[in-house]
């Protein structure tokens, strides 16, 4: 079976940046740039470490591009890399926290904006107003790690279902499975909240 264009551009992009033309890497990880920014700001509540948690999983996938096989869609490869340098950075925090150790101050202009972009604005209606992008973030925070993790990459990032469980390394049943718990319990947790802001909209398409 052919490869779509897309791929193929892909396919092309890799292995003229392998071959040394390093300048084409911004044009292979354009397409994904907002989509690790977006898991990482999920997952860490806080612009610059989500920024610094990109630009870290960006250099990695820079650093082990000769790695990557095409038998997964590149983009599918990259944010498995995002997804890790999150649960890395929630893991050293708790650690941190357990052993009560200071937390030094970032030194201005450590992280390197170079591959950053536009990614501030998350596209998704669920997010317009402030109250609810509000709510879906505390309730997303509540949801266990791996239950969150389904919503993300599921009803945030949109990512279809296959993707999405090779990403988690599950098969696609036990995603589906904890989609669905997932959503059971953002519906009890969030339809009350909801209600309340406009009682006519029904919020949760997706049940």
């Amino acid at each position: 079976m052919a490869s779509s264009p897309e791929l193929r551009e892909e396919k092309h992009l890799i292995a003229s940046i392998l071959a040394g033309e390093t300048h084409l890497f911004h044009d292979l990880i354009r397409p994904y740039e907002r989509s690790v920014y977006v898991m990482a700001l999920s997952f860490l509540h806080n612009e610059a470490d989500a920024e610094d948690a990109t630009q870290e999983a960006l250099l990695k996938a820079y650093r082990n591009l000769a790695s990557f096989r095409a038998e997964s869609k590149f983009g599918t490869w990259l944010i498995s890399i995002a997804l890790n340098e999150a649960r890395s950075r929630i893991r050293s925090k708790k650690v941190l926290a357990t052993e009560s150790l200071d937390i030094g101050v970032e030194e201005p202009g450590h992280v390197s904006p170079a591959l950053l972009r536009d990614w501030h604005e998350i596209p998704s209606q669920a997010l317009e107003r402030q109250e609810v992008r509000l709510m879906l973030q505390e309730a997303l925070s509540a949801l266990p790690q791996s239950y969150r993790e389904v919503v993300l990459l599921r009803d945030v990032e949109e990512m279809n279902t296959n993707d999405a469980a090779e990403i988690l390394n599950i098969s696609v049943t036990a995603l589906k499975v904890r989609l669905h718990r997932a959503r059971t319990m953002l519906q009890k947790d969030l339809a009350p909240k909801l209600k309340q802001l406009n009682p006519k909209r029904r919020w949760f398409q997706w049940l």
